[in-house]
């Protein structure tokens, strides 16, 4: 369940920057963004360039497909990703659920729901470490 939440996690992100920067045509604005010329731009009142930035590199695809990865790397590990990350996940999905209704939000709800029951039962079913303290004989 852990992986399956991973890859999902990677291919929502990926597939949400990659497809901002190509088929909403976000990188056509790449001149812009690295001339500074949003440095000065209205957040209350974007430019096509700043719009098309906070929607393809400064959204939340890319720190999603980092977390993805990351879950992907601890599960091959054997390392259980912290509850905490379903859980903030799992809140920030619901905002976007509740501000943005059709968006493809239920994918990461699925991705979330997999990494929160993955993580609950491998912490019920994972032996026991004896802590710093503890001394074996």
């Amino acid at each position: 369940m852990i992986k399956w939440a991973g890859w999902l996690m990677v291919f929502f992100g990926a597939a949400h920057t990659i497809g901002a920067l190509t088929v909403k045509g976000a990188a056509d604005h790449a001149g812009e963004w690295f001339s500074g010329a949003l440095w000065d731009d209205d957040l209350a009142a974007m430019s096509p360039a700043n719009s098309a930035y906070w929607l393809s590199l400064a959204s939340f695809g890319v720190p999603l497909t980092v977390v993805g990865l990351m879950v992907l790397w601890l599960d091959r590990r054997g390392i259980v990703p912290p509850t905490f990350i379903a859980w903030m996940l799992g809140i920030w999905i619901m905002v976007g659920a509740v501000v943005l209704v059709f968006t493809p939000w239920p994918i990461l709800l699925l991705a979330n729901v997999l990494l929160l029951v993955g993580t609950r039962r491998a912490a019920r079913t994972a032996p026991l470490r004896p802590t710093p303290t503890t001394r074996t004989p």
